[in-house]
């Protein structure tokens, strides 16, 4: 059963359509992962589908008692309200009542003697029973907990940027809706917290529709995908994993049929050009044919991107931190206390921890961007750093895309000294020819984001820096990253929360503990170490409750009707593989000279070969069946 229904919607940016026509459902529990491009208009379809903005035309079809929830990607808050005032917000007679019973709870606790505070409370303890609102109570408060957040009276002004972003994430979660749509909701959160909003999801008793670049997160969220592609929308069944297959058959089919449609093309020009009678109603037929085939548009051609650019040669000295020590302020805890550490060439290396431990600190640290108070930070003398920040960096909004990218750099080289321009760059990270000459002002915010990127790369460092790359970048991009960071031949430091990322770039750890200012390293991957900590947490635990009492062993007791027939019959059966063997050996031999005969027969012995070595390695496993099912009669 659809919960909404959108016919035939068309949207304009400026001179661009968003969305061409494009016609798709929402169902019941579906679990909707939204992809597509910087630029192509996922935040504008997510805010026409919530109704904060609207289409040119197009119907959007639903019941009228339809809830939807909305999470966009910079949530505004009250600044005067509390973290709880905050997250009760809306008509229904469950948050009204939630909000009246936290006011009267905080009257109490200012005023404990007061009668008339007792009887507030009790009262709305009694409106609390009728409105079924305590399991809504102790869902807010829980959520709020697990994303984070602890002191529920707190202002909403005097929280960071990342905690505004928790507190909108559990407003948004805990509001009864029919449909729930969240507008990257993994931005400012650290892992533990994504991943427990990944279970909460699962058992999430509405549909969801999702924009994230957490491809983790997509995989194990979704299970629809719909990509918003040049005006067109395209939906896919299933995951994240599930959709990369099925658009690799896509594109091969759209391929496929594009070289049908140029080789139709070439057959009716060359019969066209063959100097048949010019004004026969055939002759015009054809040519009207080759015109409608010239018009259409096939897919456009994926070109192969090979990112192997040369940078400035590294030497063997990179950088050398040298037991430093950092706090922003004398009365605080350092962030980074007493930190040694040697960069070598061709590291590959990713700073994790949760919010606040210092992840950033460090690497501005290591950048030479932040000076520690005690310790120093040496570099080599070859040493070139490109910087991604995670805050915006100021562009010249009346600048055209290329005009920006030529001030970093006309050209940059590839290893082997071929020469790639500027215009090239922007083509690779998907501005085309005709999209480089917009200006500046002109692009969303994601495009600004994956320009500055490219203007990054383009002064073709040989130590690479990275701040949260995966914030405001789309999936494509970052695979574009991805590939590009497979062929750097330089030195790689990134701070990410983003696990696939992490997966695919780094493959050593320095892990930020926070208070302490103690840095853990880790020689691998993050799956690595998350697996890591689990062991170590169960290993504590068993350490705590004492060792696992010890269960007798269970026997089988006999083989089952098939095996007892293998068993009859496996000792002939490898007989027979090796005679044949024996066989095919002689025929080798009595061969000769005669090549494909040879050939034959040594196909045949290596497929007898496998054969037997399969055989027996199931002889053996029967064998230990059988010695299990005499020890069990022993005991």
């Amino acid at each position: 059963m659809s919960v909404l229904h959108v016919e035939n919607l068309y949207k304009t940016y400026g001179e661009k359509v968003l969305f061409n026509e494009i016609s798709f459902s929402i169902k019941e529990n579906e679990r909707i992962g939204l992809l597509g491009v910087n630029g192509t208009g996922k935040s504008t379809l997510l805010k026409v589908i919530a109704g904060i903005e609207s289409a040119e035309r197009g119907d959007m079809l639903h019941a009228n008692s339809l809830q939807i929830e909305y999470l966009p990607q910079q949530p505004e808050l009250d600044p005067e309200l509390t973290v709880l005032e905050q997250i009760y917000y809306g008509d229904s007679v469950m948050m009204k009542v939630m909000r009246e019973y936290e006011k009267a709870l905080q009257k109490l606790e200012h005023n404990p003697e007061k009668q008339i505070a007792q009887e507030l409370v009790m009262s709305m303890q009694q409106k609390m029973d009728e409105a079924d609102a305590w399991d809504a109570n102790t869902a807010a408060k829980t959520v709020l907990t697990k994303l984070g957040i602890s002191d529920f009276d707190k202002k909403v002004q005097y929280l960071s940027g990342g905690q505004k972003k928790r507190v909108a994430i559990a407003k948004a979660l805990i509001q009864p809706a029919d449909l729930l749509i969240l507008d990257e909701p993994t931005n400012h959160l650290d892992n533990m917290s994504i991943e427990w909003l990944e279970g909460y999801l699962a058992a999430y008793k509405g549909s969801l529709i999702v924009v994230t670049h957490d491809r983790y997160f997509l995989n194990r969220v979704t299970n629809q995908i719909f990509e918003l592609e040049q005006g067109s929308l395209y939906t896919y069944e299933g995951n994240y994993e599930i959709y990369l297959e099925k658009k690799a058959e896509r594109e091969a089919a759209a391929r496929k049929s594009e070289e049908k449609r140029q080789n139709l093309l070439r057959r009716e020009l060359a019969w066209l050009q063959r100097g048949a009678k010019a004004r026969t109603t055939k002759q015009k037929a054809r040519k009207q044919r080759v015109e409608g085939l010239k018009e259409q548009t096939g897919p456009e051609a994926k070109k192969d991107v090979d990112f192997s650019i040369g940078s400035v040669r590294l030497g063997k000295q990179v950088i050398e931190a040298q037991n430093i020590t950092f706090s922003y302020a004398a009365d605080q805890k350092p962030l980074v206390k007493d930190f040694s550490y040697l960069v070598v060439p061709g590291e590959r290396l990713g700073i994790i921890g949760p919010n606040g431990a210092g992840k950033s600190t460090l690497l501005n640290i290591l950048a030479d961007r932040l000076q520690p108070q005690a310790g120093k930070v040496e570099f080599g003398q070859t040493v070139k750093i490109g910087y991604y920040t995670q805050e915006y960096e100021e562009m010249d909004e009346n600048l055209r895309l290329i005009e920006y990218i030529r001030e970093v750099a006309e050209v940059v080289h590839t290893v082997d000294g071929q020469v790639i321009t500027a215009e090239q760059m922007l083509e690779r990270f998907l501005f085309s020819r005709e999209m480089q000459w917009t200006y500046i002002r002109r692009l969303s915010g994601g495009e600004r984001r994956r320009l500055y990127l490219l203007s990054v790369l383009m002064e073709e460092p040989n130590v690479l820096f990275l701040d949260e790359p995966t914030n405001d970048l789309d999936t494509q991009t970052l695979s574009i990253l991805e590939d590009y960071l497979d062929q750097f031949p330089g030195v790689v430091i990134t701070v990410s929360h983003d696990r696939y990322f992490l997966d695919r770039v780094v493959d050593r750890l320095l892990v930020c503990k926070g208070g302490s200012g103690e840095i853990e390293r880790f020689q691998g991957s993050y799956s690595a170490y998350i697996d890591n900590q689990k062991e170590e947490a169960s290993l504590q635990k068993e350490t705590k409750a004492g060792p696992a009492p010890k269960q007798a062993k269970q026997y089988r007791k006999k083989l089952s009707y098939k095996e007892q027939q293998e068993w009859n019959q496996i000792e002939d059966k490898i007989m027979e593989l090796e005679m044949k063997k024996e066989e095919l050996e002689a025929e080798i031999g009595e061969a000769g000279s005669d090549y494909d005969r040879i050939q034959e027969s040594m196909k045949k012995q290596a497929d007898v070969e496998a054969e037997l070595e399969k055989t027996i390695e199931r002889w053996t496993e029967l064998s230990l069946m059988i010695e299990e099912i005499e020890s069990g009669k022993q005991q």
